[in-house]
């Protein structure tokens, strides 16, 4: 079978692909929520998250001021970290980190018989201000967060809580909307860490194309 494909720059790509995205959505999306939701979309090829996508009433303010203020970004996995666009992050100055692979973090997790993305929120919380938290794989990392801003020890100036899976996922997504922290959940058990990036990137685009 022949098969005929188009040329098409990269930059045509993507705006033919939001153009497709825009004329199948379910439903005509918030504004101001759009681009992030559109970007998740154009991610994962997955409209369901027109619906699932969860923002506090103050997320969109609260990540974009932390940014703005050069806030970090703390990640589950370094594919979520990876994921995350480095020529916006130097336009910012800020920077994306993540403590998976620290050894101090894999002897905490060994010693209390945690999951080390669970001991790496641990980590993450001795770093000064108010870092953004991107988790898009442990349900634990989720779970220890939750843990941490109860006990007065870390105030994230945003959550983005996508996880995926079948252990404890939509238990940790629910924990994480009980709080009085900024957040933007995907409800259910979809997410992921292409996820996570994607959600990070749409805040960056905001500011960085807006310069």
């Amino acid at each position: 079978m022949n098969v005929e494909l188009e040329k098409i720059p990269p930059e045509e790509i993507e705006r033919r692909s939001f153009e497709i995205i825009e004329r199948e959505l379910p439903h005509p999306l918030d504004p101001e929520l759009a681009p992030i939701i559109k970007r998740v979309i154009h991610t994962t090829a997955d409209f369901d998250y027109a619906d699932s996508l969860r923002f506090s009433k103050t997320a969109l303010a609260a990540g974009l001021a932390a940014l703005r203020a050069g806030e970090r970004i703390v990640t589950d996995t370094n594919m979520a970290k990876a994921g995350i666009n480095k020529t916006a992050l130097a336009n910012l100055q800020t920077e994306a980190l993540c403590f998976m692979t620290d050894g101090h973090v894999a002897l905490e997790a060994k010693q209390h018989n945690s999951t080390r993305a669970a001991a790496s929120m641990d980590k993450a919380a001795s770093l000064p201000g108010r870092p953004i938290f991107a988790v898009g794989n442990a349900p634990t990392a989720l779970i220890r967060l939750y843990e941490l801003i109860n006990d007065g020890l870390i105030s994230p100036s945003l959550v983005i809580g996508v996880p995926v899976g079948f252990v404890n996922v939509l238990q940790s997504k629910e924990l994480i909307m009980q709080t009085d922290v900024p957040y933007i959940v995907a409800q259910g058990r979809k997410g992921g860490s292409n996820v996570a990036a994607a959600i990070v990137n749409a805040l960056m685009y905001h500011l960085t194309k807006a310069q």
